[in-house]
């Protein structure tokens, strides 16, 4: 049998992420919806037996009862291709969920229960799925669960692999953490997974990433999971890119650029034909007499509708040794700032500003 598997979706984020403007956020928040309906056509373009979420299907603060009616009627449009949903820790089943709240259609099978319950999904085939049924705090779906029956055991749900969990980076909390090690003890042959935006093929586990770029600095090859089941459990896997944003992670140096217009000049050549959301990372020597802020950026990549600005190793363009050595204001300022104790990047702010300032410049403000 073939299913195809995501997770992660987070219909209803607020984007604050990229830095989006109000009505770019919403085009982000639309996008994600095509990516659903992309998922929906690609079920049913392979002739899927079925759909799996592995949860986090919407943001459950944030969702609409606009969304709502879109996810009903989005996976009615499916029938008869069945859809499982296994609600994750942003999209916890509850009274007031939209999992408990909307009227599905009965190809739809939402897992309620906060342990492991059966579905049947095909002969010689059974399902167990389960939900996280609050925010936080929901414990290892796996620790003294066993299977029931011959055949082959899928497992659905939304949960944390202690393993990999160091290599998720910051901001993911474990949720239903388990070892992968588990999945096998509890009698199941393949666990489909969400939660790990970072995808992940496992023998005997997969986690599909989400399938739109939900934050910048995402890597590995995200999407939906095309997964045929073999009659002795074994799985075959294909990825497919269903995304229809573009994040970008761009640098510009602007180490030897004495005018706005050469800063403007190297944007230009570095981002062409590019749209979407991007992060930029400047970095580089800044020259002292260079007229500079954040907005010749922003003006340079308007055509990048989510764009959010840092600095990398940007250096003040001032040979500071030598200004310390001055029996001058901006000299004992130098000496003052560097023996204050502060982090390099304020002391690099502070530094640019202040002798900009004593240079008797008035554009102050700085990366």
């Amino acid at each position: 049998m073939k299913i195809v598997h995501f997770a992660d979706l987070h219909l209803d984020s607020a984007f604050a992420w990229c830095g989006a403007a109000r009505e770019a956020a919403r085009r982000r928040r639309q996008a994600l919806r095509d990516v659903l309906r992309a998922i929906v056509n690609l079920a049913r373009d392979e002739r899927a037996d079925a759909l799996f979420c592995g949860g986090d299907l919407y943001e459950h603060e944030r969702v609409t009862p606009d969304t709502a009616v879109f996810l009903r009627d989005t996976f009615e449009s499916l029938d008869p291709i069945r859809v499982y949903l296994a609600p994750g820790n942003h999209d916890y089943y509850g009274a007031d969920s939209v999992y408990a709240t909307q009227k599905w259609s009965p190809n739809v099978h939402v897992f309620t229960e906060p342990r492991f319950t059966r579905a049947p999904l095909a002969d010689g085939v059974t399902l167990w799925g389960a939900a996280h049924c609050a925010p936080a705090h929901t414990p290892n779906f796996l620790k003294g669960f066993r299977t029931e029956g011959a055949g082959t055991h899928l497992a659905l749900f939304h949960g944390s692999e202690n393993s990999w969990f160091s290599e998720q980076g910051e901001g993911k909390e474990p949720h239903a953490p388990f070892d992968a090690e588990d999945i096998e003890q509890a009698g199941f042959h393949h666990a489909f997974l969400g939660h790990y935006h970072r995808p992940k093929d496992a023998p005997r586990h997969t986690y599909p990433g989400n399938p739109d770029p939900l934050a910048f600095g995402e890597d590995g090859e995200r999407g939906a999971v095309i997964a045929t089941i073999n009659a002795d459990g074994s799985v075959e896997r294909a990825r497919r890119i269903v995304a229809v944003t573009q994040a970008y992670d761009l640098d510009i140096d602007v180490t030897g650029c004495e005018s706005q217009q050469q800063i403007r000049d190297r944007l230009t050549e570095q981002t062409q034909g590019l749209s979407g959301a991007a992060r930029l990372t400047v970095k580089g020597d800044l020259h002292p007499d260079l007229d500079f802020d954040e907005n010749v950026l922003r003006d340079a990549l308007r055509d990048f509708d989510s764009l959010q600005i840092r600095s990398g190793d940007l250096r003040p363009g001032y040979d500071l040794e030598a200004i310390s050595q001055e029996p001058t204001v901006r000299g004992q300022f130098v000496k003052d700032v560097r023996d204050a104790g502060l982090s390099p990047e304020d002391e690099r702010r502070t530094l640019i500003t202040g002798l900009r300032a004593l240079d008797g410049r008035k554009d102050l403000d700085v990366l």
